[in-house]
């Protein structure tokens, strides 16, 4: 993978050495947030589990680290979309910035890598499910070439509250069935 730049950031692979602030990361959000709908925390252990299962796979966890400081200020992956061998060309991903990088322009330089990525193992959709009242998200994703394809009202609870999720596609041109 070439390396992205963006500002004072590095786009780069993920290291083993890394997982501790992609959990710092990930764990904020399920605490606080609504990008991610879970309410349990992961343990370390399920963080090693998922990197090996990525690599597996063949799938890319990437990181944007502050050139100076050598911080983790988000990662982005795509996994799976469906288990079923019909749908191998399909992916879904997610993007998480640190809430002290927030509006920096690292979630589109980690998505922009992420779809360079999949463009080069011959991936033909990246699935995106956003909560709806993340405005922001669906704006980034749609800037990106992203559209709508789907919305599915009160499919999910975060904090007591019926959510509603945002279903988005990229589909890349050119990629011939395996």
């Amino acid at each position: 993978m070439p390396m992205f730049h963006h500002n004072d950031f590095i786009i780069r692979p993920a290291q083993a050495t890394d997982l501790t602030a992609i959990q710092q990361i990930i764990n904020t959000e399920i605490a606080t947030g609504t990008a991610n709908w879970g309410t349990i925390s992961k343990s370390m252990a399920q963080l090693e589990q998922w990197w090996q299962h990525l690599q597996q796979h063949n799938f890319p966890l990437l990181v944007a680290q502050h050139k100076e400081h050598q911080t983790i200020a988000g990662y982005a992956d795509y996994d799976h979309f469906r288990s079923l061998s019909g749908y191998k060309q399909s992916v879904e991903h997610s993007v998480f910035i640190h809430p002290d990088y927030n509006r920096r322009g690292l979630g589109k330089a980690l998505l922009t890598a992420l779809l360079y990525e999949a463009q080069q193992h011959d991936i033909k959709v990246m699935v995106a499910a956003i909560d709806q009242e993340n405005v922001a998200s669906i704006r980034l994703h749609q800037q990106l070439g992203f559209v709508q394809t789907g919305l599915m009202p009160k499919v999910g609870q975060k904090f007591g509250q019926w959510r509603d999720l945002v279903l988005m596609q990229y589909t890349f041109e050119d990629v011939n069935p395996l």
